[in-house]
């Protein structure tokens, strides 16, 4: 009866909290969601705001400039990775530090310089933020800490899946997600800092992420992981053995769908002296490839391009890839088409 009781008791105790959790799994190149809950939820993000701080740095900085850190930074709390007021450090290193050891006080430094101030910082956040389809999505600062009031950034697990899948487009966030361990020295001193994302060392398909943690928004963790070209991101909001969860949802889901190439690029439209430049492939699972459609659309509203094609699945549109054409001659004989086509049409 002990054994029952203790059982019912640990039951009660953790399930609550784990149908509370917003999680979401997407596949980082469709966007589609492969699997939600409570993925649309208003929720504090603690220091995965990180992710974007380093994005409005990286599309607005050089990182190799150097900053001077100034007096500012003492006003830092929590976690941080203890500059001091006069050592100088580029804005690549504070972008290490700020993501491998979530340190605040490089958030401060960076924000402040690329964004005059850390409200001239948010402006920019929140701009890029709705420019990447973010719809519930507010950033007051670079850190993701409350403020006095507990106010702090709010998203959904949702919009940081597509923040993270974003991100992992960008060359040089990828490589400093995805370092596990940097050295870094300094005028002042040498730093040895090891990425607080376990899940790079524990789980091998892990290629980056950031964890977060106040006790208002309790414990988030955004991350991304590959396998045999497959690419997800993974979001937990709220979730207390987050770690564990990410590594069986990536997983489940791996297994669960295959990549399917839908447009070979080599082939597709080469007989009409036409063509686009990446392959389109998808995740699909067992008997979706029926209601997967393709559509080409011809257009006249560009130079270097003749219209695009499109692949969705059952109506909702995943992929656009714009169509050109071989070379200026075959361009030419297109169009001669396509007004000889209209002109026929309109003689009747």
């Amino acid at each position: 009866m002990k054994r029952i009781m203790i059982i019912i008791l640990i039951v009660a105790v953790f399930l609550p909290l784990s149908a509370r959790a917003s999680v979401i799994v997407m596949d980082a190149d469709s966007k589609r969601v492969l699997y939600g809950q409570n993925e649309h939820e208003k929720r504090l993000i603690a220091s995965t705001t990180k992710i974007m701080t380093s994005m409005v740095v990286l599309n607005n900085a050089n990182i190799d400039d150097i900053i001077t850190i100034n007096s500012n930074v003492l006003k830092s709390y929590g976690s941080g990775i203890y500059i001091e007021v006069g050592e100088k450090m580029s804005i690549e290193n504070l972008l290490y530090g700020l993501m491998l050891r979530s340190g605040n006080d490089a958030g401060i430094a960076l924000s402040e310089e690329v964004g005059g101030s850390e409200e001239g910082f948010a402006i920019l956040m929140n701009n890029l933020a709705k420019s990447i389809g973010m719809k519930d999505t507010n950033f007051i600062n670079a850190t993701g800490l409350e403020n006095k009031d507990g106010i702090g950034n709010t998203s959904t697990a949702y919009d940081m899946a597509l923040l993270m899948s974003y991100a992992m487009k960008n060359e040089t966030f990828r490589t400093i997600t995805g370092t596990k361990h940097k050295v870094v020295k300094t005028n002042y001193k040498t730093y040895d800092w090891y990425n607080k994302n376990k899940l790079l060392t524990n789980y091998k398909y892990t290629t980056g992420g950031k964890t977060g943690y106040t006790e208002k928004a309790y414990r988030t963790l955004v991350t991304s992981a590959s396998k045999d070209g497959k690419n997800l991101v993974a979001v937990t909001l709220n979730e207390r053995d987050d770690f564990n969860i990410h590594e069986s949802l990536y997983n489940e889901y791996f297994k669960k769908y295959k990549l399917v190439n839908i447009i070979d690029h080599k082939t597709f439209l080469k007989d009409e002296d036409q063509y686009v430049k990446e392959d389109i492939n998808m995740l699909l699972k067992s008997g979706e490839i029926d209601d997967v459609e393709v559509d080409v659309v011809y257009t006249n509203d560009a130079i270097d391009r003749i219209g695009y094609v499109t692949v969705s699945l059952k109506g909702k549109e995943y992929f656009r890839e714009n169509i050109y054409l071989m070379d200026e001659e075959a361009k030419e004989n297109f169009w001669h088409k396509i007004k000889k086509f209209f002109t026929r049409l309109f003689s009747f």
